[in-house]
């Protein structure tokens, strides 16, 4: 089984953060400019929550709001699930679909280490998937003996 930790280390260690002060326009240019989905947002080194851009959807377009004066910490999600680097892939996407959430924080020793997307689950899930089919593929085949 994959972990957390074999994950990061394909994809890298890489987090963005934010501060819940920062504007929500803020959040999005950085959003755009690393081509990703959410920032944890970060006060005095310690998590505080985590802004996607579903919140931004939801929370100020549909609200009526606008993003230049609206605070990060406005429309944050403050309830975060973090995981650990050993962690499995399998364990990752149980609780991204129990508690409907598409990131999930990487803690160890109280530290923010990474950050791991369903995308990055999914990918992983499938990749051990496909090593298993041509195993037993290969099994079938008599390719091993």
């Amino acid at each position: 089984m994959t972990t957390v930790r074999q994950i990061l280390e394909e994809k890298g260690h890489q987090v963005w953060t934010i501060g819940p002060d920062e504007t929500v326009y803020k959040a999005l240019m950085i959003l755009a400019e690393k081509d990703i989905g959410a920032l944890v947002v970060v006060e005095n080194d310690q998590v505080v929550g985590i802004v996607s851009e579903r919140d931004y959807a939801r929370k100020v377009v549909l609200k009526g709001k606008t993003s230049l004066d609206t605070p990060v910490k406005d429309i944050m999600t403050p309830q975060v699930y973090f995981i650990n680097p050993d962690c499995t892939a399998e364990e990752c996407m149980a609780l991204m679909t129990e508690k409907r959430v598409r990131h999930l924080p990487v803690m160890e020793n109280n530290k923010l280490v990474g950050v791991i997307s369903i995308g990055d689950v999914v990918k992983s899930i499938i990749s051990s998937q496909k090593i298993t089919i041509e195993h037993l593929q290969n099994y079938i085949m008599g390719k091993y003996q």
